[in-house]
């Protein structure tokens, strides 16, 4: 009997060892899960899309740690259309592709700018005056120093070159007019209207402050003898055949091509020479552009 009630005993013994284990197991579980619970909440398993953009989890920090910046989808789709260049050519920093009410016409933003859009439409500010002109090395079909003599610094040192280049294929040249001030080219516009009437001078003669000629990036050239200087008979000749040729590989464009009056405004000059840069001028005279065609503007109103 002794030996039974010792097992007895050892029993009631194990069976409250093992409810008081249960219990300590059970807080420990109910504690964890609170724990658990608090984690969770903090963080999103799964990335959430928005506009083609995957955003990362977002992960509230714990107290006393140091936050971290997660950068946002829309920053990054910013930063990455803001590194990609785009293949089409830049918009001129001078004109809009919305073409003005009733005719009116635009005052350009950035005059100074070598591929600023002067046309009918756009037009320099009355008191522009280039800050950078001088006088090209080169010949001319008059001696005196006079400012339609000048041109701007770049487009000067880039006429030199050219006319050493056209010199050295046989073709020499001479500069017939370069630079002229808004009120020059309003005494010239003047005389062609008292000559032959408003309506026909706008179609080879620029109301001031739509000149290129004001830019100081615009000449007029011909032959070294001087002949057909601005004139018709210019076209065809050895020295107009060359310009064609040629005149992008030194950064400039024949600014009124044949065939695009209704473009341009202006009827077939081969002797007036614009300066764009290289890279665009061999561009333009590719794809026998004007100006107006490689910025996709409208074309210009006679």
């Amino acid at each position: 009997m002794r030996g039974k009630w010792k097992d007895n005993m050892v029993n009631k013994t194990k069976t409250k060892m093992n409810i008081s284990i249960a219990i300590l197991m059970a807080l420990t579980i109910v504690a964890g899960c609170g724990n658990k619970s608090d984690v969770i909440s903090t963080v999103s398993p799964v990335p959430t899309t928005t506009g083609g953009a995957t955003t990362a989890p977002t992960v509230s920090p714990s107290v006393g740690a140091t936050p971290t910046t997660i950068p946002t989808a829309s920053s990054t789709a910013a930063a990455t259309a803001t590194a990609k260049p785009s293949s089409s050519p830049a918009a001129s920093p001078a004109a809009s592709n919305t073409p003005p009410k009733n005719g009116a016409v635009q005052v350009i933003a950035k005059p100074e700018s070598i591929t600023a859009l002067v046309n009918k439409q756009n037009a320099l500010p009355s008191s522009y005056e280039p800050t950078d002109l001088v006088y090209p090395n080169i010949a001319f079909t008059f001696s005196e120093k006079i400012d339609k003599r000048k041109m701007r610094q770049v487009a000067a040192t880039a006429i030199e070159k050219l006319f050493a280049g056209a010199a050295k294929d046989g073709v020499p040249l001479a500069g017939v007019s370069a630079y002229r001030s808004y009120a020059t080219q309003k005494a010239l516009f003047d005389s062609y209207v008292k000559k032959d009437g408003e309506e026909k001078a706008k179609t080879y003669s620029a109301v001031p402050g739509t000149s290129e000629h004001e830019t100081g990036l615009a000449i007029d050239v011909t032959g070294s003898n001087g002949k057909c200087a601005a004139a018709d008979c210019f076209g065809g000749t050895k020295e107009a055949i060359w310009l064609e040729k040629h005149a992008g590989e030194y950064g400039f464009i024949i600014r009124y091509p044949q065939g695009k009056a209704a473009i341009t405004g202006y009827q077939y000059e081969p002797w007036h020479l614009r300066y764009v840069g290289a890279d665009i001028a061999n561009e333009i005279q590719a794809k026998n552009l004007t100006m107006e065609e490689y910025y996709h503007t409208v074309p210009v109103s006679k």
